[in-house]
């Protein structure tokens, strides 16, 4: 799991820094604020792969952060994990309703977070047992960096590396090039959507040497799609 990005949004400052240590014992790369106009602006920033949420925040609150992000088709996808002292089954069944992923009652062990973050990013698709992402005999090895062919490595620059663990991670689904930019370059970096085609070209002519340019399609009027399936 040390490839992924967690988003702390807790106000209490006890807390948030314990969840950050948890997490970074963990091997996690963690962001903490304290507020969700604080992780508005760190999610439009960063690239993040899940969040722990307080569901009680000053202002607005993690619940309605939460249904915002839900109904957001930037962020829809992203794993959002609910934390509360509300233990009710009807506050439970609410989190879900809205999109949360999962929801943690305090207070809890750092044990128990850890495999519940595990849980969601393995139900996500975001994560294997064994940090492998493979399609045929194209593998991505997410903690050495490595994108191979039939035990071929791919010579890809580290944009192209991201942009293929983008696409393999949610397959059969079509991007717009701006979509490709926020979630691959992040919504912080102003470059041109024609970017993504020179990256999309590049990486082409490198699966076609393999004869799988195929896997990377155009779908017209719209953006890029990566499946097996023409």
């Amino acid at each position: 799991m040390s490839n992924l990005n967690i988003l702390v949004v807790e106000d209490e400052e006890a807390i948030r820094e314990m969840l950050v240590l948890a997490l970074e014992q963990a091997g996690l790369s963690v962001m903490a604020v304290s507020s969700a106009e604080q992780a508005q602006q760190a999610l439009a920033e960063n690239m993040m792969d899940l969040i722990l949420l307080d569901w009680m925040l000053p202002g607005i609150s993690g619940i309605e952060l939460a249904r915002r992000l839900k109904n957001d088709s930037g962020y829809k996808d992203m794993p959002i994990i609910l934390l509360t002292a509300r233990g009710e089954e009807e506050d439970k069944i609410r989190g879900l309703e809205i999109g949360a992923d999962d929801y943690i009652t305090k207070p809890f062990s750092p044990k128990e977070m850890i495999a519940r973050i595990k849980a969601v990013m393995r139900r996500s698709g975001k994560l294997s047992e064994s940090g492998h992402l493979n399609v045929g005999d194209l593998t991505l090895d997410a903690e050495q960096h490595r994108l191979t062919i039939s035990g071929q490595t791919l010579d890809v620059s580290p944009t192209e590396f991201r942009l293929m663990q983008f696409f393999m991670t949610n397959p059969d689904k079509v991007y717009s090039r701006t979509h490709l930019l926020d979630q691959v370059w992040g919504r912080s970096v102003y470059i041109e959507e024609r970017t993504v085609d020179v990256h999309i070209r590049r990486l082409r002519k490198i699966l076609a040497e393999y004869g799988r340019e195929e896997l990377i399609q155009t779908v017209r009027g719209f953006g890029y799609r990566f499946s097996i399936v023409g």
